[in-house]
């Protein structure tokens, strides 16, 4: 008997062959457990060729064996091949093995070899039952067994194998039952993997074979499909797809090979004509109808690639991958087209449409059985391709059939859809039962033209959302466009505008000029039956300048506009059309050049218009509207924004496609104009800050609204536009354009002006360009006169001669003979007499029109300069010397008034943060003879030097020492300075300075010292002037300057002497770290008390001598002593010479070695009663540092209690207290030099400790 197990489309599984002998009642049973736990546990499948394993179930069918099933040599047949052959026995007996057992063995043994076969395995079954029927004849199971492998299996003794009591629970039946299923699915897996491969190589063979003649694609066909099958069986879809693909491929190349001219004898089956064209059939897994005329040699091509992607869509779908059968699906049709033109099919007209229609709704339907709604909906962007080629082919269909046009369908149109309705046959079985299969939906639109119109207004529609639901407008407007036609052919204008409105959209922002010419063709065509007036004339001036169209079809459209102009009709009402589909401005430009003229001057303005009509056009009135500017940009009034100019007084205006154009030229919009704005002092005019604004923001901000197209020649229907109500205009009346460029002239009136639309009148209609980018500006001015100052190097120093420009532009004003210039002398910045001063005049092209020597005339205040005549709008220029003067900080002088009468401030010095130098202001005030108000204008002049002084003390020595540093870029030489005091003729300054003349580099000082000397007391206060001549070193020595630096010096006497001493511990003679010694300080008053020094009476004598108290204090910020005790006290001091103070104090040292003393800081105390020294304000103009040359430093006062400052005043108490008014003690440091330190710079030798300590030191 034979059994077959069916899986997977009807295609039977591998049979594994059954020879069943004595006990056919025992393997029945056996059967049912045997089939359903050998597929059970999967088996890994190592295939050849390096391919990956793979982990497959293994499913059998257990077929009786025959001889004549054995296969044959020479068949490819995969499918029926028995992989493996079983002999099933339960043979027990000695004489029954010997006397039929072995003999059918070796009868079944022979047959296998002779057909080549070498996959076997015998399966001996034990059972109690045979074990009862032979008690006396029975023998051991193993001695059965041992004679069956010595007999037939002495190499390959695993191919005997024992099943022990098949039908009983039992652990021991489980264990064999398990190690029976284990072998049989080896080596069936064995026996499958080498047929598998031989198979593949005989399939490779037969491949290679293909360039000889004899070879048949369609028995090729049928042996790499049987693979497939064999795959598809063991659940491989991958790999089964993979071998229909590889046929796909093989036969394309075929095709695509035979349209180059290299044929094959095989495609002539496929060359006939095509008969039937009933489309995909994808509800069956496998087309046996098909799959049999192609085993025949009889498929057309239609067949073949219907079956071919029939068993494609059913393994993508069984891979759970949908969606590629759609994508799959929109190749297939659309190369099953060209493939029947390569090959030169005969396909009836019309069957082909019929097809791919059929075809498209097929996958359709296939793919909505397979997914759910959601599903569809989501992955919409998939199956849209199919809705829109079905709706193609539908709409050729009712072309094809009559079904389009207003008068329907005539005789020839039935006779032709009758016979494209007889090449779909009969319906198929599979969609009888549907009311919307493929087949009746194409029936039913073929049969009416209601009918027709219902299902390609669905599809169309379906196919619009589609697309717009997934964002591909393009391909929406597309659809919506082959809608339009439609509804043209059916006489319904006013819908297919609106389609072919947005269809042009798409084409023009996207720049295809051909579709843009021929959809506008269109929509004239719908404007037209419309009675569109304004938009058809709108639509016919784009198609005039169109040079897509041929040259009599532009004249169509230009004279469709000309007749139009020429009806007298209502004056009032015109019609407004954009400039830009009439003509376009190239180009502007301005005589003269500089676009800006005094009034009384002509200023042109040439346009350049290229008219793009292909006849002569007459212009009633061309008409220019301009913009008055109230604050315009730059001296003349001309606009700084971005103009695109070739030249001087020229700008070019930007071009576009007149048919279309992509985004990046058409549709740019316009430039920015960018202007500077600055923001300036009214006081002194100096700029405090400045930006850049954008002049044109209103046009570039603009939302740019989908529903309406931009203003450009590329729109599809410009917007409505005008003339500005009260704008001047410039004009011209009858001008005659010509096809190409085109010039007109203006004459522009006074002012300053921004042209902003043009305007062009032709009849009844009126082209206008609502807005002139870049914007062109000219002027026509009326200017004052103006004066500006300006240095002719930077920067300006003070001291010496600087030379300064005076720029005069003389605007509406003639400058007569006899006009001057009163300029107010001053003492700090006097103008310099100069024998040769020239003035030049040059012209609004700065061309040089003469020179002229100035008549210079000074007084004590005034200075006068003569001005040679100079006609309007001129410039005058010429240059002076001027010398600042350096402040020296003496009193300030009284107060002078400038010849307008105002107060002469003195000029202040301040900081400039952009240089190290010290900037000056100087102001002059100058009358001029076109106005009655004086100009007041200003010069920064920066002084090159900074001056420091110190005073330096060495006991009751003194010394001054003044350091100048050239803060400039520029060197100088230093001659005769001097020192010298004002108040005290006995007071002697000696200098130390060696070198009469000295070199003052950039960026570097010099040190000048002098000593004080006195002969009977020194004075408490100095006034000093330091004075130096300078000059630079490129010049000789009569261009030397005088330098004067007054400075102040107040307390400079030597009060208090300081002596410290350290004496070793009792019985060392060198102190030692970490001991403590003995720190004795000395303080002695070294003068009489001075008048206004701050005294008390003694408590104990009323009469006695005037004493001070002072407040001492002994630190060491460097950490190498340790005060001891008592660091600070204070000290009643006699005011009297020589009058001597000691101080014990105890000290360790930290350190060994040289240590310099401790710190030791003596303080004024003053009493809560005396009156706080208010420090007296330093001059402003000079740096006061105080240094000693023995004394502490600034940075030794850093760990203090005292202070900081000379001058200030510390209180004692906290400053709680002195916030709320109570009266304190305080502390005042002495001014430098009035304590002497005679220890300031001692050192004492400190030797270390005794070391005591025992150091381990391991040596290896």
């Amino acid at each position: 008997m034979r059994k077959k197990i069916f899986f997977n489309n009807n295609i039977p599984l591998p049979p594994l062959e059954l020879l069943h002998f004595f006990f056919f009642a025992l393997f029945t049973s056996l059967y049912t457990s045997l089939a359903q736990q050998l597929p059970r546990e999967p088996m890994e499948w190592r295939r050849t060729y390096g391919r990956a394993p793979k982990m497959i179930l293994l499913e059998a069918n257990f077929v009786q064996f025959k001889e004549e099933l054995l296969p044959k040599e020479g068949n490819k047949a995969l499918l029926t091949f028995p992989f493996l052959h079983i002999y099933w026995t339960d043979c027990c007996d000695t004489e029954m093995y010997k006397s039929s057992v072995k003999e059918d063995m070796m009868r079944w043994q022979n047959s296998l070899r002779t057909h080549g076969s070498s996959d076997w395995v015998i399966i001996v079954v034990e059972t109690n039952d045979t074990k009862k029927k032979n008690k006396t004849n029975i023998l051991p199971r193993s001695s059965i067994v041992d004679k069956i492998r010595s007999d037939f299996c002495n190499k390959q003794s695993d191919r005997c194998v024992v099943l022990s009591d098949p039908l009983k629970d039992s652990s021991r039946s489980q264990e064999s039952w398990n190690s029976l299923l284990l072998k049989l699915r080896t080596l069936l897996l064995m026996s499958f993997t080498k047929n598998l491969g031989r198979f593949e190589d005989e399939m490779r063979t037969l491949r290679e074979k293909r360039t000889q003649p004899g070879w048949s694609f369609c028995e090729y066909f049928m042996v790499q499909e049987e693979l497939a099958f064999v795959f598809e069986m063991l659940q491989q879809f991958e790999d089964a797809l993979v071998q229909y693909d590889e046929l796909d491929a093989l036969f394309t190349q075929y095709v695509l090979n035979f349209g180059a001219g290299d044929t094959a004898n095989w495609l002539g089956s496929f060359c006939a004509p095509v008969r039937n064209w009933s489309g995909l059939l994808l509800r069956r897994p496998i087309d046996m109808e098909k799959r049999d005329s192609i085993q025949r040699g009889e498929a057309s091509l239609l067949d073949l690639r219907s079956y071919l992607f029939s068993r494609q869509c059913t393994l993508l779908i069984f891979l759970q991958r949908p969606w590629e059968v759609t994508q799959r699906a929109l190749e297939l049709l659309h190369n099953c087209v060209q493939e029947l033109r390569l090959l030169e099919v005969q396909v009836l007209e019309g069957a082909l449409d019929c097809w791919v229609f059929l075809s498209c709704l097929e996958v359709l339907h296939r793919i909505e059985g397979c997914c759910d709604p959601a599903q569809l909906a989501a992955n919409c962007s998939h199956t849209v391709g199919l809705w829109a080629y079905a709706t193609d082919k539908l709409k050729s269909l009712g072309e094809l059939c009559g079904l389009v046009s207003k008068n329907g369908p005539n005789s020839e149109d039935l006779n032709r859809t009758v016979d494209l309705l007889a090449g779909l046959g009969d319906e198929r079985p599979e969609t009888v039962n549907s009311l919307q299969s493929p087949y009746k939906k194409l029936k039913e639109a073929l049969s009416s033209v209601e009918a027709f119109e219902r299902h390609y207004l669905e599809l169309s529609h379906a196919a619009m959302e589609m697309y717009q639901a997934i964002g591909r407008l393009r391909s929406a407007r597309l659809v919506g466009k082959s809608l339009a036609e439609f509804y043209m052919r059916k006489g319904d204008p006013e819908r297919a505008e609106t389609f072919l409105q947005e269809a042009l959209k798409s084409y023009v922002s996207e720049g295809w000029s051909l579709p843009v010419t021929h959809t506008r063709r269109q929509v004239a065509e719908c404007q037209k039956l419309l009675s569109k007036t304004e938009d058809y004339l709108q639509t016919s001036a784009l198609l005039a300048g169109d040079v897509n169209l041929t040259t009599d079809e532009r004249k169509h459209f230009c004279q469709e506009i000309l007749s139009f102009t020429g009806k007298s009709g209502d004056q009032s009402h015109k019609v407004t059309l954009s400039m830009g589909v009439f003509a376009q401005l190239t180009q502007l430009k301005f005589h003269p050049a500089a676009a800006s003229v005094h009034s009384g001057a002509v200023l042109q303005v040439e346009l350049t218009l290229r008219c793009l009509m292909p006849v002569s056009v007459r212009i009633q009135q061309l008409v220019a509207s301009i913009h008055f500017e109230v604050d315009h940009g730059g001296t003349h009034g001309r606009s700084k924004g971005a103009q695109r100019r070739t030249h001087p007084g020229t700008v070019v205006f930007r071009q576009s496609n007149s048919s279309a154009g992509p985004p990046s030229s058409a549709g740019a919009g316009p430039s920015l104009e960018l202007d500077e704005i600055q923001d300036r002092s009214p006081s002194d005019n100096s700029l405090n800050s400045t930006g850049v604004i954008c002049k044109n923001t209103h046009l570039l901000m603009r939302r740019h609204d989908s529903n309406s197209p931009p203003d450009t020649p590329n729109c599809i229907s410009p917007p409505t536009v005008g003339i500005k109500e009260g704008a001047q205009m410039l004009k011209v009346q009858d001008v005659t354009l010509e096809p190409g460029n085109n010039s007109i002239t203006f004459t522009a009136p006074p002012g300053t002006y921004t042209l902003r639309q043009l305007c062009a009148t032709v009849g009844e209609v009126q082209f206008i360009l609502p807005h002139i980018y870049p914007s062109a500006q000219y002027e026509v001015y009326s200017q004052e006169p103006q004066l500006t100052v300006e240095p002719l190097s930077e920067p300006l120093l003070a001291g010496l001669p600087q030379k300064v420009k005076f720029t005069l532009l003389t605007g509406h004003y003639t400058v007569k003979k006899g006009d001057a210039l009163q300029l107010s002398n001053t003492e700090t910045m006097p103008i310099l007499p100069s024998t040769s001063c020239t003035a030049r005049i040059s012209s609004p092209t700065s061309e040089l029109v003469g020179e002229s020597t100035l008549s210079i005339q000074s007084s004590e205040k005034v200075t006068s300069i003569s001005l040679p005549p100079a006609p309007p709008y001129h410039t005058l220029e010429f240059q002076l010397e001027v010398l600042c003067i350096i402040p020296s900080g003496a009193d300030r002088p009284a107060n002078e008034r400038l010849t307008n009468g105002e107060v002469r401030h003195r000029p202040r010095s301040y900081s400039h943060p952009d240089t190290p130098m010290t900037a000056i202001d100087q102001r002059m005030s100058i009358d001029c003879p076109w106005s009655i108000y004086s100009t007041l204008l200003a010069l920064t002049f920066y002084i090159p030097f900074k001056t420091k002084h110190s005073l330096l003390s060495a006991g009751n020595r003194q010394y001054i020492q003044v350091c100048v540093q050239n803060v400039s870029d520029v060197n100088f030489a230093l001659a005769e300075v001097k020192l010298t005091e004002k108040q005290h003729a006995s007071l002697e300054l000696q200098s130390l300075n060696t070198k009469t003349q000295q070199l003052l580099c950039c960026k570097h000082s010099v040190f000048c010292l002098w000593e004080v000397r006195w002969k009977d007391d020194l004075p408490s206060c100095l006034q000093c002037v330091f004075s130096a001549n300078f000059s630079p070193l490129s010049q000789d020595i009569s261009a030397y300057k005088p330098f004067h630096y007054q400075f102040q010096l107040e307390r400079v006497t030597t009060l208090y002497s300081v002596k410290a001493e350290i004496f070793p511990p009792a019985g060392e003679q060198r102190c030692r770290s970490g001991v403590l010694c003995g720190l004795e300080v000395c303080i002695t008053r070294l003068t009489e008390p001075a008048e206004g020094e701050i005294a008390e009476d003694s408590k104990t004598e009323t009469d006695g001598p005037k004493t001070t108290k002072l407040m001492y204090e002994v630190a060491d910020s460097s950490s190498n002593w340790a005060v001891c005790g008592k660091s600070s006290g204070m000290v009643l001091m006699p005011m009297t010479a020589n009058a001597t103070h000691k101080v014990q104090i105890e000290v360790m040292p930290l350190f060994a070695g040289h240590l310099p003393f401790p710190k030791i800081k003596v303080l004024k105390y003053l009493p809560h009663t005396a009156a706080v020294a208010i420090q007296p304000d330093p001059d402003s103009c000079v740096e006061n540092d105080s240094l000693s040359l023995l004394d502490k430093t600034l940075d030794d006062q850093g760990d203090t209690a005292s202070i900081r400052s000379r001058g200030s005043v510390h209180s004692v108490g906290s400053g709680d207290q002195q916030q709320k008014g109570v009266a304190m003690p305080r502390l005042e440091p002495f001014s430098p030099g009035q304590v002497f330190n005679h220890s300031h710079a001692c050192q004492v030798l400190v030797l270390p400790a005794t070391d005591d300590h025992i150091m381990e030191v391991n040596a290896t």
